[in-house]
């Protein structure tokens, strides 16, 4: 019977599927999302209770996610739930501002806070997906790279003040994945989007299990995961 417990916001995005399936292989895992088709079938795995919420109203404006009030332990928080639209500072208005700031960096904060007393009494692992616009200057992406930005200003200083409590805390940040998140980005800069060239979701589940299978005298701090050839060192 499995004891461990985890909790997936954004479990029915392109990468939240892949980590549900791979959690719940020795995980009860709580799958939090919006897609109710995606959500039915998540209900069909063995151990996955399915969580159908508007994550920021729930989070933000009612307080909690009613399923999640009476868990005494969570072992692995993964924060996948995510918005990312092309927006400058000259185009960006405070709407897309807060769409991103919401969802991208208040909501994990807010509810790893109200997840706490559970992490700590299971010496849980806390995973923020960010993203490789979490590094370095992203003009014409300005709004969601701020946004990842803060989202590891916001990991890195949960880090330290949990250090003695126990509870773990990792940053995976994926390059270019193939999900409708980046189809998406790539339709409105009117790109083609070559799915063969990016990372499959699957190998983003892979490195949230070597995350969580760090032995007990470590934490996996911070990984990168990028294409076997990054998009700009490919030859024609």
């Amino acid at each position: 019977m499995k004891n461990k417990i985890a909790v997936v916001s954004g479990a029915t995005g392109g990468m939240g599927i892949e980590i549900v399936k791979d959690l719940a292989r020795d995980h009860i895992v709580y799958a939090l999302g919006r897609n109710a088709e995606q959500l039915e079938a998540l209900a069909e795995i063995e151990d996955v209770e399915i969580v159908e919420t508007d994550i920021i109203a729930d989070v933000l404006g009612a307080g909690s996610v009613g399923k999640l009030e009476n868990l005494d332990r969570v072992d692995t928080l993964v924060h996948a739930a995510a918005v990312a639209r092309d927006t400058t500072v000259e185009a960006g208005s405070v709407a897309e501002w807060h769409a991103h700031l919401d969802l991208n960096v208040i909501v994990p904060a807010e509810l790893s806070r109200q997840l706490l007393p559970a992490l700590r009494a299971a010496s849980g692992h806390v995973i923020f997906i960010n993203s490789g616009a979490g590094n370095g200057p992203h003009p014409g992406n300005t709004i969601y790279a701020a946004s990842k930005h803060a989202l590891r200003g916001l990991a890195d200083a949960f880090r330290k003040e949990e250090a003695n409590n126990g509870v773990r805390v990792t940053t995976v940040s994926p390059g270019p994945t193939n999900t409708p998140m980046l189809r998406g980005l790539m339709d409105s800069q009117g790109q083609e989007f070559q799915p063969e060239l990016y990372i499959e979701t699957k190998e983003i589940a892979n490195a949230i299990r070597f995350v969580i299978d760090a032995g007990e005298t470590t934490q996996i701090t911070n990984v990168d995961v990028r294409p076997r050839v990054e998009l700009g060192d490919r030859k024609a």
